[in-house]
């Protein structure tokens, strides 16, 4: 029986696409027949994903796109490149993300809140008239369970490098960020944009956004996780599944709906959207 090449037609950006969970994610996108824009910062290192999607069968075909979501610059440019092209963009998977780094962005942000949040944050809105035109379009945005130990977000200290020792508190204020921006998106586009928002926890994976934890717990941290593969399940879901097409602004673990924590309140994913806003000067 002949393969059915269900998205033949779509074409999707995913962040971070040249390894991990974006590697595994873009991959079986292009298999079921999409055009995928690969968006990283290296064509050298997406050179595997480029050569495999020429190999395949079907209509499915990947295309780089330089993207460095750690310089503002770089995605205002990303942002046009893409929509220079005329393409549709009918899913746009905000996957790339940095964990126990510490630094400053090329715009002074914390490196987690930068590349996690802030740069997917102006990709998206710069991207949005597209997804609008291109209805029924998806954002998807891979966030963490890691989210549930931020408290709130210290707004102040997004303009500092990282102070803790492994980057993990960093990481978690950047994640809940993530469910903010997606339950915020949600409300502003309201139910007629024909565009749905979704975020997610992958699991804990095996993946190159870990690389530069401080030794010991790089290591011990990977022993415990999964492959990337089985992380790019629940983004695939979101992006991809019939079931949850009539859905927004909600929050998946193991292609499930969850309950975000508590944290995660319409008042502070409002100020959290309008701080973004003005350092993005969108």
């Amino acid at each position: 029986m002949a393969e059915t090449y269900d998205l033949e037609g779509r074409t999707m950006l995913v962040t971070g696409a040249n390894s991990g969970i974006g590697l595994a994610t873009a991959s079986e996108l292009v298999r079921r027949g999409a055009t995928v824009h690969v968006a990283c910062r290296s064509e050298e290192r997406a050179g595997p994903l480029l050569a495999a999607a020429r190999a395949m069968d079907g209509p499915g075909s990947a295309l780089f796109l330089p993207l460095d979501l750690g310089d503002l610059a770089s995605v205002r440019t990303a942002a046009a490149r893409f929509l220079d092209t005329g393409a549709p963009l009918h899913v746009l998977v905000n996957n790339a993300g940095v964990a126990g780094q510490r630094g400053l962005t090329a715009d002074g942000f914390e490196l987690a809140f930068g590349i996690n949040h802030l740069g997917h944050f102006l990709l998206t809105t710069l991207l949005l008239d597209r997804l609008k035109a291109s209805a029924p379009a998806r954002v998807v945005t891979v966030a963490s369970v890691g989210h549930r130990q931020a408290r709130g977000i210290d707004f102040d200290a997004l303009r500092k490098s990282t102070p803790s020792f492994t980057g993990l508190p960093e990481y978690g204020v950047s994640k809940l960020c993530n469910i903010l921006f997606t339950q915020e998106l949600a409300r502003r586009l309201g139910p007629g944009a024909g565009v749905t928002t979704y975020c997610l926890h992958p699991g804990a994976i095996a993946s190159n956004i870990w690389q530069r934890m401080p030794w010991p717990l790089e290591p011990i941290v990977k022993l415990l996780m999964r492959s990337p593969e089985h992380g790019a399940r629940t983004t695939l879901y979101c992006a991809t599944d019939g079931t949850v097409v009539s859905d927004t602004g909600k929050y998946y673990v193991n292609c499930r709906e969850k309950p975000p924590s508590r944290v995660a309140t319409p008042a502070l994913a409002a100020e959290l959207w309008a701080q973004s806003q003005k350092w993005t000067s969108t």
